[in-house]
């Protein structure tokens, strides 16, 4: 390797190219070094800090999704029973800390409550589907952190979804095939039959192979166990074959020949769950837990949250090469982003102003015109109170000459009335003077 500059570069920066047919070479150690111990320190890290696994169980209520998880891990979890009478589907997540020998597992199951329940299920899968991409949204928003604290976090990605199937004997719902047809890019699917020892063996045989050939016409992309790994190809290559697990769950002990096993008391017998002739319990077991649960977790992260990741920030404006296929830097795809928002701002804030300017010059028109009706308004009352007190004057001078005129009747009656009675007192004296003579 050499380091060259790049002198072509604005920016100081180095790239270290490798020439044309230089490799890596192998050379000897002349004695023991030490790294050899990188896989104790590595595991001896990972059991200190402990592991997390989260299942999703989705299934019709009453499947015994819970019973089940109780099986598996041999414990009893506390939860409260589902009932039929839920308006939509809820998911309820309990987180357990669980230790076996050294080792250390925070344990989460996320079941769904009130799935199939409902008259109307044509939206029953979106709130698993909402539930499991906020969990991807909450790891990505961690990850995207300044200071972040991804070895503390919590990581609650749901590493494996158990489908459980009813047992009818016939096919699958289409409400099965649309949620796992949602669920198969965002999450490692394993299908299960539930309560298999409601049908017969024959019964349970033709519905396995009528569930696989359901789910490849539909393009329904279930987990397949890693045949890549030699220490594991053949078994998980040979429990492929047997997916759907048809699969019986109980926590009941009974008294089977010398030993207390895990069984199912019927009035026809027992049901042994961890019997392989009676069931696929202890495949499930093995493939869940035992062998590949590392490689769920992986697969979640390298491919599911990966996929989900990819697209949010294709979405948010990020790539990796620009339009002529070249590399496109973080730093460059944020300035972009940057000065696209900046313009995209100042044309908002053009437009606002735009918008603002014409609203005052709508608002001044319209104050105008109110004006102008007011004042025309105020100069109709104004002639109309001009003109009633014209009309008041008039009235009044007319009472006044009214008045006037009354008053010389009155006076020139009063005078007549008065030179009356003094020619009548005139006449009464001579009539007296008369009458004595």
């Amino acid at each position: 390797m050499e380091a060259e500059a790049n002198s072509g570069s604005p920016e100081d920066s180095w790239a270290f190219i490798q020439r044309p047919g230089e490799g890596c070479r192998t050379v000897p150690l002349a004695g023991h070094v030490g790294f050899d111990s990188l896989p104790d320190q590595l595991v001896n890290k990972s059991v200190s800090q402990g592991f997390c696994f989260n299942i999703l169980c989705v299934g019709e209520t009453g499947l015994g999704k819970s019973t089940l998880m109780d099986t598996l891990f041999n414990t009893k979890f506390e939860g409260e029973p589902a009932t039929h009478t839920q308006p939509g589907v809820q998911l309820r997540s309990n987180t357990y800390d669980l230790q076996e020998s050294n080792v250390g597992l925070k344990l989460t199951i996320v079941s769904t409550v009130g799935f199939g329940d409902q008259i109307n299920k044509e939206d029953s899968y979106k709130p698993i589907v909402e539930f499991i991409d906020a969990q991807f949204e909450a790891y990505l928003q961690e990850e995207l952190k300044i200071r972040r604290v991804l070895h503390t976090y919590h990581d609650s990605r749901i590493h494996a979804c158990l489908y459980f199937i009813a047992p009818t004997g016939h096919s699958l719902k289409s409400l099965d095939l649309v949620t796992m047809k949602k669920l198969d890019s965002k999450v490692n699917i394993i299908p299960i039959i539930a309560k298999s020892d409601a049908i017969s063996k024959s019964e349970l045989t033709k519905f396995k192979i009528k569930i696989t050939s359901e789910l490849v016409s539909n393009g329904v992309q279930i987990y397949q166990f890693p045949t890549d790994d030699e220490s594991v190809a053949e078994i998980n290559g040979t429990m492929n074959a047997h997916l759907p697990f048809a699969v019986i769950g109980s926590t009941e002990e009974l008294k089977i020949g010398n030993k207390m096993m895990k069984a199912r008391q019927y009035p026809w017998g027992t049901v042994q769950v961890e019997n392989e002739a009676h069931c696929d319990f202890v495949k499930l077991r093995e493939m869940l837990i035992r062998v590949n649960m590392e490689d769920l977790r992986e697969q979640t992260h390298s491919r599911h949250y990966e996929l989900y990741r990819r697209c949010k920030l294709e979405e948010m404006g990020f790539k990796d090469t620009d339009p002529d296929s070249k590399p496109f830097s973080l730093q460059e795809t944020y300035e972009a982003k940057r000065n696209e928002f900046l313009g995209e701002l100042q044309k908002k804030e053009e437009e606002m102003r735009q918008m603002f300017v014409q609203r005052v010059k709508e608002k001044e028109a319209e104050l105008k015109e109110a004006e102008k009706e007011l004042h025309e308004k105020f100069d109709r009352l104004k002639k109309l109170h001009q003109d009633e007190k014209k009309k008041l004057e008039d009235k009044k001078k007319s009472l006044d000459d009214e008045v006037n005129a009354f008053k010389q009747r009155k006076t020139a009656a009063e005078l007549l009335q008065s030179q009356g009675s003094q020619a009548g007192g005139s006449q009464t004296l001579k009539r007296d003077k008369e009458k004595k003579n």
